[in-house]
């Protein structure tokens, strides 16, 4: 048999049962689908907490009190130490000529309070170089004001949604408020957003570190924001962190010190095992979508019993009809998967469209993946059937017509 009449009677074959094709069709679209939109989720989520982690800034070095290193997992909330790192501790990384800029944070929740208002939010200390280490920006008025840190200034920057809370719509800047039982003056307000690794900043006061540490009546810092000053600066600059800190601390290696790259790497291969072991899992319907080709073509075979005896009794070889049955099994898997990639390109237009803040994103391998799974499992489930119709009897299958 010639290409060309192989694949016309497949496709005549499966046009003349119209519903179970269609059936079948849906089967391997929706599971290719699967496989597609499940590795889009993956590969967006991947992205939208590495993009979170970018936000913190660049170039970026978080210094945790105490040693948890050793322990093989990521140091926890509130780090133990048998020393605090303090405002002195964070003045003296900028003796390293490979530190830009330093902010040493101090966190805690307080009331927030304008007249007869009040609100209970976090509170945040830092210093001048805290908006540029984590790359904010403002909506109006300025920054906490640079000089010394230990200074108590009573003023504070407040975020989009305490000031809406607060103020009702009306310019915060210039305007009086209490924090706990202190009163502090609005001097600037971050732009909208500013949601990032769980710290709304929206829904925050950020004031003078000194200022929190009076507050709260803590002398320790939470963390300390080192920015390098670049990409290839930031082992060298890790290094010098703790040389610095371990003089300061006669001689202690009580702090960890995390570089950005290092935790978005981390967390880069984590999620991205993660997006193939979905798409793995999602993979599986594509072998259940197998099954029921093998099934389809079962029946094929039985109901086309005459039609393949006379095909052989008119001289065509086995290898012919084993060509006829795995061309229908590839048409219906190379239909079926390219309705699948369409609808998973459809629906991940519809979710972006809906969901603008967490987009999915389909990687390049995905779809190339789930054709090749789907084509190769079409083939393998269809083998069998073809197999069988290939070694019919002429004369049994005639005798059957």
């Amino acid at each position: 048999m010639q290409p060309t009449d192989t694949l016309t009677s497949a496709a005549r074959a499966l046009t003349a049962h119209p519903t179970r094709t269609w059936l079948t069709l849906a089967a391997m679209a929706f599971a290719t689908a699967a496989v597609v939109l499940l590795s889009a989720l993956g590969e967006g989520a991947r992205r939208y907490v590495l993009d979170e982690f970018m936000q913190l800034g660049t170039h970026l070095l978080i210094i945790v009190p105490g040693r948890h290193e050793t322990t093989g997992g990521m140091p926890p909330l509130f780090g133990e130490t048998p020393r605090d790192l303090t405002l002195g501790d964070a003045q003296a990384l900028l003796r390293s000529r490979h530190v830009e800029r330093v902010a040493p944070i101090t966190v805690g929740a307080a009331e927030v309070s304008v007249g007869a208002l009040s609100r209970e939010v976090t509170i945040l200390g830092s210093t001048a170089d805290f908006i540029d280490v984590r790359r904010l920006t403002l909506a109006a008025g300025r920054f906490l004001p640079p000089g010394d840190p230990d200074r108590a200034l009573p003023v504070a920057v407040l975020g989009q949604t305490l000031a809406e809370a607060l103020f009702r719509g009306e310019s915060p800047i210039g305007r009086r408020l209490r924090i706990g039982d202190r009163r502090f003056r609005v001097i600037g307000l971050l732009s909208a957003g500013g949601v990032s690794l769980g710290s709304n900043l929206a829904d925050a006061a950020i004031i003078p570190v000194a200022s929190a540490q009076a507050l709260f009546d803590d002398p320790g810092l939470f963390r300390v924001l080192v920015q390098a000053g670049g990409r290839e600066s930031l082992d060298t600059a890790a290094d010098d962190i703790r040389a610095i800190i371990r003089a300061r601390h006669e001689g202690e290696d009580d702090v960890t010190v995390i570089t950005q790259d290092a935790l978005l790497g981390t967390f880069d291969r984590i999620l991205g095992a993660l997006t193939l072991a979905v798409a793995g899992i999602a993979a599986i319907s594509l072998a259940v979508a197998g099954v029921l080709i093998m099934n389809v073509m079962l029946v094929s075979v039985s109901q086309r019993t005459p039609e393949v005896g006379l095909l052989k009794a008119l001289g065509a070889r086995q290898r012919d009809v084993l060509g006829l049955f795995l061309t229908e099994a590839l048409l219906l898997a190379c239909a079926g998967t390219v309705a699948g990639i369409a609808l998973a390109y459809a629906g991940v237009w519809l979710f972006n469209a809906q969901f603008p803040a967490f987009q999915l994103v389909v990687p390049v391998w995905a779809p190339l993946a789930a054709a090749l799974v789907s084509i190769g499992t079409g083939l393998l489930f269809g083998l069998l059937p073809a197999r069988r119709a290939a070694r019919l009897d002429p004369v049994r299958a005639l005798n059957e017509a």
